[in-house]
């Protein structure tokens, strides 16, 4: 009992010190040269984080936070004031369902996610569809169901929109070319349209899933796992279009995969910075007492997620 008490102790004491540091410690535009931990003790944690998006004015961050397990999972958002950071929040309509990869459009005016949350008021699905929640008076509105030709009685995931309002998502479908597929979906007049998966220099007989697009649809950041050249348990892979608009052979981002799975990537184009996730491990020490298994289990790099950062024009994509 009493050392489920210090370690209750201990965890509150660190929530509380990463809400008061969050205006002095947390800044967007610092580019690293080398590859870090996002923001660790703040953004990154003992927790599992995931998806971060930062609205193009850099004055909002939104990402996943889960349990250690993923068996809760919440969108949490921190805002930026005059005098710095506020506190982490749970967004208003986050944490029922199962809400995850958040991404707010190029304009700053829509919050695109995953989520569990009953369709047409049926409980007995658990499937993930893709959520729009639009921003009225400063602050996200109950969100609403995207259309039918999007979502399915199936998982929709990780949305990304365009400038134009094209939709780039993850799914297993009949016409998809691989086991998971990036599909897309013109926006004409307002409507989604059919979605299409992207050619084979994306998309493969394998997994391919989690696609940022730049807002000018010119370059696409992706995880896949299970291809020749996979290192461990899914990479990072990334492809531009061509001078005829034609994705070419998609490549292997090397420089930042690790041989666990590396995904969920994003990219603020105003900053500079490149985002993913990664549930790679620091470096482990020799266990020899219950208080180094807690303090190892109990850190950043846990092995669980945790958010990374490089500067863009370290990766040359």
């Amino acid at each position: 009992m009493l050392k489920s008490n210090g370690f209750l102790l201990f965890f509150s004491c660190l929530v509380i010190s990463c809400e008061n540091s969050n205006s002095t410690t947390l800044d967007l535009t610092i580019q690293p040269d080398g590859l870090e931990v996002f923001a660790p003790g703040i953004i990154s944690t003992p927790l599992y984080e995931r998806d971060i998006t930062i609205s193009p004015s850099g004055d909002e961050l939104i990402f996943t936070a889960g349990d250690y397990r993923q068996n809760i999972r919440c969108l949490v958002q921190l805002k930026k004031h005059q005098s710095g950071w506020g506190p982490k929040t749970i967004l208003s309509f986050s944490g029922t369902h199962q809400d995850i990869e958040p991404s707010i459009s190029p304009d700053g005016q829509q919050l695109f996610f995953a989520s569990t949350r009953p369709v047409d008021a049926d409980s007995t699905r658990g499937d993930y569809n893709i959520w729009m929640s639009k921003k009225i008076n400063a602050e996200w509105a109950v969100p609403t169901l995207l259309n039918k030709q999007i979502n399915t009685v199936g998982d929709q995931f990780y949305p990304s929109v365009s400038h134009s309002g094209n939709l780039y998502f993850t799914a297993t479908r009949k016409d998809g070319i691989g086991r998971e597929d990036i599909f897309m979906s013109q926006r004409v007049n307002g409507e989604y349209q059919t979605p299409v998966p992207l050619d084979t220099m994306i998309n493969t007989e394998t997994y391919e899933f989690n696609a940022y697009v730049s807002p000018d649809e010119n370059l696409i950041v992706f995880s896949s796992y299970g291809r020749e050249d996979d290192m461990g348990g899914g990479d990072l892979y990334f492809s531009k279009k061509d001078e005829k608009g034609a994705w070419v052979q998609s490549i292997n981002l090397q420089v930042l995969n690790s041989d666990k799975l590396d995904y969920c990537p994003f990219i603020d184009i105003v900053r500079g910075n490149f985002y993913f996730t990664s549930e790679r491990q620091g470096k482990s020490k020799t266990i020899r007492s219950i208080d180094d298994l807690e303090a190892q289990a109990n850190q950043v790099q846990n092995g669980f997620g945790d958010i990374y950062c490089i500067a863009l024009d370290q990766l040359n994509l």
